[in-house]
């Protein structure tokens, strides 16, 4: 694949908060402490004191690989984090089944360029890419479906708790028909087996999900994390308690929330008075205090302070952090140097400095993950067709008719000389009206007005019959479009990555390896 870049500017499909920081842009860097550059990671690693014990992590790293072949670097980088010069580059997504959107693919492919890159700027330390699984999420609705090309697979069941923790046996029908739309072509029944394999060796949703990322991404070293666990849960009982009962992360990001709206930016999430649930099997409800008890909601669980002091210490994997206080965890356990993300969570992590700052956490590097549009060959044969730039393609539907209209025709569509010219003359005449009668000046102005909306309207008018003239390349343009940004959104928000390793197998994700470069803060185009 050949790649070009263009801004995240030019795509239309970025926040103004996104952007802002992607610029530098001077009233967000109260939000952030380090710039994501490799001037900001060089300060990082020298401030990065962790805390964490190193060895419970390994030792439970390599417990949750026991039932996965391990490749030798993935195995090497576990290993490497018992160093000190060891630091972690996360980034965590749902457990969708069948990896979801190309986007999941995308966010771990960032990953693993950045700790490379990093490697390679300063070789004295060591950079593992982590894929944070988030397996203690209970949205089963927004992960049990994956979308291939027109249609939709779902996994149908009765699904409550954790999602990690599920079933998979009764997947199966959902993987037949995945396995079906791969086909019998070689692509496809290198990927069957993967799934097969991920989904049919587990009875863990967890245990499914590591084993078909760890195929994938494996042989880049690539450590996926589980931090539903008992022994990691115990270096954040502390402030799960604290949290719980000081309500501390309600009142400091609802602050920050406010300073962000101050400067015109939306809050992507909004905090909790407490920001934990409570989590067993089948259960993970959120925790609410009601007249000094700390109760379990739809349950008749109930504890007195005490009585909560004693059940997160004795059991801290049943207190599950909600997105708020999810990426505090995550940096108490993970020596960790930044965090990879989409828009959405870039957003949300801006809102959560100063809950940081309060529990002595160190806050990691933001990093925008990268984003791609991969345009087959047929399309591309279709846009050279039709005279249009990969640039081009990022505007409106309708933007992208008309300009090709101006562009493609003999005959000129635009009056703008004709309206400036009509604004002369009106503004001549009320110069002249002015002299007779001071009050004709709004007879004038109105005048100026009405003609110059007739004229407006008679250019649509021109431009509708020009386009009904080219009616066969327009309805080109629109499947093309269609085609490329399905549902009228980004690529990679939509399709699997199915149809990319049925057409081009390992060389898809090679190709990713190759062209994403995670500093440089721009999309990428692959022309296949």
């Amino acid at each position: 694949m050949q790649a070009k870049y263009i801004s995240y500017q030019e795509t239309n499909a970025f926040s103004a908060v996104v952007l802002d920081y992607i610029s530098g842009k001077d009233q967000l860097k109260s939000f952030y402490k380090y710039s994501p550059d490799f001037s900001g990671f060089n300060e990082a690693i020298k401030n990065r004191d962790f805390n964490g014990d190193r060895t419970v992590l390994v030792k439970v790293l390599q417990q949750q690989y026991a039932s996965v072949k391990m490749p030798a670097l993935v195995a090497e980088n576990i290993s490497l984090l018992q160093d000190g010069k060891t630091f972690t580059i996360t980034t965590g997504h749902q457990l969708n089944i069948f990896t979801g959107p190309l986007y999941f693919i995308y966010k771990i492919v960032t990953a693993i360029n950045l700790a490379k890159e990093l490697k390679e700027k300063f070789p004295e330390y060591n950079f593992v890419p982590v894929y944070w699984m988030a397996t203690e999420d209970h949205d089963f609705e927004e992960i049990n479906h994956v979308k291939i090309e027109d249609k939709t697979l779902t996994w149908n069941k009765q699904a409550a708790g954790a999602t990690g923790r599920l079933d998979t046996t009764d997947i199966a029908d959902t993987l037949i028909a995945y396995k079906g739309y791969l086909g019998i072509g070689e692509n496809g029944h290198q990927l069957a087996e993967l799934v097969s394999h991920a989904y049919s060796g587990h009875k863990k949703l967890s245990d499914a999900t590591r084993d078909l990322v760890n195929a994938l991404f494996g042989k880049y070293g690539l450590v996926c994390v589980d931090a539903d666990d008992h022994e990691l849960k115990k270096q954040f009982s502390k402030i799960i308690f604290g949290d719980i009962t000081g309500q501390n992360s309600f009142k400091l990001i609802g602050q920050s929330n406010a300073r962000l709206e101050a400067l015109g930016h939306k809050p992507q999430v909004n905090p909790r008075e407490i920001n934990f649930f409570y989590m067993k099997e089948g259960l993970r409800e959120r925790v609410i205090e009601e007249n000094g008890q700390y109760k379990v909601m739809n349950t008749a669980i109930a504890f007195s302070e005490a009585e909560l002091k004693a059940e997160v210490t004795n059991y801290p994997e049943r207190f599950s952090p909600n997105v708020v206080m999810r990426p505090v965890y995550q940096e108490v356990i993970l020596p960790n140097l930044a965090y990879i993300g989409g828009g959405a969570e870039l957003t949300y992590w801006l809102q959560l400095k100063a809950n940081f700052d309060h529990y002595q956490v160190k806050f990691p590097i933001l990093l925008l993950r990268n984003s791609a549009l991969v345009i087959d060959q047929r399309s591309e044969a279709r846009m050279q067709i039709l005279g249009i730039s990969h640039k081009q393609l990022f505007s409106s539907t309708e933007t992208l008719k008309s300009d090709w209209v101006k562009a493609h025709v003999n005959l000129q569509l635009s009056l703008d000389d004709e309206e400036r010219a009509i604004r002369a003359v009106f503004d001549q005449i009320k110069l002249n009206a002015y002299k007779i009668d001071k009050s004709l000046s709004q007879s004038a102005d109105a005048a100026k007005t009405r003609a110059l909306k007739l004229v407006a309207n008679l250019g649509q008018k021109m431009l509708r019959a020009e386009k009904r003239k080219h009616k066969t390349s327009l309805a080109q343009l629109e499947n093309l479009k269609l085609k490329l940004f399905p549902s009228g959104v980004l690529q990679e928000r939509v399709l699997n990555i199915a149809p990319m390793y049925v057409a081009y197998g390992d060389d898809f994700i090679e190709s990713l390896i190759n062209h994403f470069k995670p500093l440089d803060h721009q999309f990428t185009v692959l022309f296949a």
